[in-house]
């Protein structure tokens, strides 16, 4: 064969790849699009802070930010489409690129701290928003523009352009300004609504395109397709959810200005617009599977600001850390301090962290990531984390690292914290072993003999204060509260399966508690608390409702426990219970399989695992 047909055939081969790929990308695109209710899923664009979600006859457009309530973050407080007859123009269809009216205009991004409205036939758009627009640059038929200020420092001015627009009318409406315009439709139509940017920046942006409209429908159908084509392959029956999931994780995609623009994947922009870091090892463990180089991002952030002993912050979001009291205000910090450890010295800050789970994050990306100096340094950070646990979280000097606020163990509200601090959790020692183990592991590939025989040796230590702490007339293994057994029956005490070094009289009994429909067989398993125990609650946040998070760590534990069957059952009914409850929710309902009504929705870690449990169900 010649040269020429060599690269004939070769340039042939890329083409078909090309066209399967944008054809698995369209089709996960399509999948995706199914959930997109604009109330459960907003429409909104990775890397945005904005988010448009349905409203009384149209959307309403907010902003996402840290430790701000979406209701004090609305730039536009409605925008409604009206026909050529006058009628409201109904949301016909919801897309990841677009919102389409009837009648044919469409709503999309035009990058990501844009939107434009364009297309279609004749059309009237309705645009009512907080406080007074300034004044108008042009009035007449033709281009108009305005500006207002929403009150949100990252938004600046928001300011409206209108492109082609034939008539225009304002009028104050209850200390809100209504403006609306009439546009012909067709290409040369267009509203384009601007954060940050001038009447002046937003009029330019518009004009750089003959059909600006058009141009940035495409772009943003390119920013999705490039998304999608990632979608990890799972099995045919999963594929669906598979596919929302991946829009989730896609969709939570913020930049961090403070941070030098990094993107973190938040655990939902409804409501936790930050890189929380339990978040980030469990959304990284999902990504992984299709955007290993965003995993490593979402560590990177974890990893990047520890304290000077060692210790790991709770947050990292736009304008700092939240590594302990003083970074709250006066009167969060007061809140916080009356919950905290009277053990503590209460002159101190209070330290907030999260569970550790660096090392078993970080293993996930191994081989995913050619980068060794990054690992290596990585590493050592998830060394000096775990340090910091035993030489400044062990309170009481027992060998036993514990919880000394709620917060730092991710289960705010479990009845375990209802007693005194500080807490030994059976979840906690279970961590601390298994990253020993990791660590040693570590040590071991690198030829540091002297590490890994350290880190070995407390892993045995800290396995016997575990197994110490079981209660073989109880049946589980009991949290303690300032040094006094607790009597709650959660799900930590199945946690310590992770370590897989359980004597087996132990994962017997453990395998009765999940066996008992009184305990943690409910319905729809694993609930966070035993439905037997006087605390147990189906809707309250971490005191019974089913968390993606817990399902999947019992899951790995069942698995290096030795029941290899029993986990591939806990993966499947665990997909099977996201699927029922209509997605990615942040808790779910143990009886009856649905959304708590306090969860907020398209959660990350929920989205991260279940691409995670589907990718190892597809295996």
């Amino acid at each position: 064969m010649s040269a020429a047909a060599t690269t004939r055939d070769a340039r042939g081969a890329a083409a078909q790849d090309a066209a399967a790929l944008d054809a698995a990308a369209q089709d996960a695109a399509d999948r995706a699009a199914r959930f997109l209710d604009l109330e459960n899923a907003p429409f909104t664009l990775p890397g945005s802070r904005i988010l448009v979600q349905r409203t009384d006859g149209g959307v309403t457009v907010r902003l996402a930010e840290y430790e701000r309530r979406l209701d004090d973050c609305v730039v536009v407080r409605a925008l409604r489409v009206f026909g050529a007859d006058g009628r409201v123009a109904e949301i016909a269809d919801v897309r990841p690129e677009s919102i389409a009216f009837d009648g044919g205009a469409t709503l999309t991004f035009d990058g990501q701290r844009a939107l434009s409205l364009g297309g279609g036939s004749r059309w009237t758009v309705e645009l009512t928003v907080p406080g007074a627009v300034g004044a108008l640059d042009a009035a007449q038929a033709g281009d108009a523009s305005g500006a207002w200020a929403p009150g949100l420092p990252p938004a600046g001015e928001a300011s409206w352009t209108a492109t082609g627009a034939d008539d225009l009318l304002m009028r104050e409406v209850g200390g809100d300004t209504v403006v609306r315009l009439s546009f012909p439709g067709g290409d040369g139509s267009q509203l384009r609504i601007a954060l940050g940017a001038s009447t002046a920046e937003n009029a330019e942006a518009s004009h750089a395109s003959g059909a600006p409209h058009a141009s940035a429908l495409a772009a943003t159908t390119s920013v999705w397709a490039d998304w999608f084509a990632r979608t990890p392959r799972v099995r045919a029956d999963l594929a669906d959810l598979t596919a929302f999931c991946w829009w989730v994780l896609g969709a939570n995609i913020v930049t961090l200005p403070g941070r030098g623009d990094a993107r973190a994947v938040v655990p939902s922009k409804i409501g936790y617009v930050g890189l929380w870091q339990w978040d980030a090892y469990f959304i990284a463990a999902g990504l992984r599977h299709g955007a290993p180089e965003l995993a490593r991002e979402q560590l990177a952030l974890a990893f990047g600001f520890p304290t000077p002993d060692g210790q790991l912050p709770d947050v990292v979001h736009d304008d700092g850390v939240l590594a302990s009291s003083d970074d709250l205000p006066p009167g969060d910090r007061d809140t916080l301090r009356r919950a905290g450890s009277s053990i503590a010295d209460p002159s101190a800050p209070i330290p907030l962290t999260k569970p550790p789970l660096a090392a078993w994050a970080l293993r996930s990306l191994e081989g995913l990531i050619d980068d060794p100096a990054w690992f290596d340094e990585a590493w050592e950070t998830v060394a000096r984390s775990q340090e910091w646990w035993f030489a400044h979280s062990d309170l009481d000097g027992d060998g036993m690292p514990e919880y000394g606020h709620p917060y730092s163990s991710g289960l705010d509200d479990s009845p375990v914290f209802d007693g005194e601090l500080p807490v030994a959790s059976p979840d906690l020692a279970a961590y601390l072993i298994l990253q020993d183990d990791l660590l040693a592991s570590r040590a071991r590939s690198v030829g540091d003999t002297a590490a890994a025989e350290r880190h070995a040796a407390r892993a045995e230590r800290t396995l016997a204060l575990l197994e110490a702490m079981w209660d073989d007339a109880a049946g589980f293994f009991r949290s303690r509260g300032a040094g006094t057994p607790l009597s709650a029956e959660t799900a930590v005490s199945l946690l310590p399966l992770l370590t897989g070094r359980l004597p087996g009289r132990i994962v017997s009994r453990m395998l009765e508690a999940l066996d008992d429909p009184d305990r943690f067989a409910t319905p729809w398993a694993i609930p966070t608390v035993a439905a037997r125990d006087a605390d147990f609650s189906a809707e309250r946040m971490w005191r019974g409702p089913v968390w993606v998070n817990i399902n999947a760590l019992i899951a790995e534990g069942l698995a290096v426990s030795g029941h290899a069957d029993r986990s591939r059952e806990l993966v499947e009914a665990t997909l099977r219970l996201v699927q029922h409850a209509g997605g990615p929710h942040e808790y779910f309902n143990p009886l009856i399989g649905r959304r708590a009504k306090t969860a907020t929705t398209s959660f990350g870690w929920s989205a991260a695992l279940c691409v995670d449990l589907a990718v190892r169900a597809s295996g």
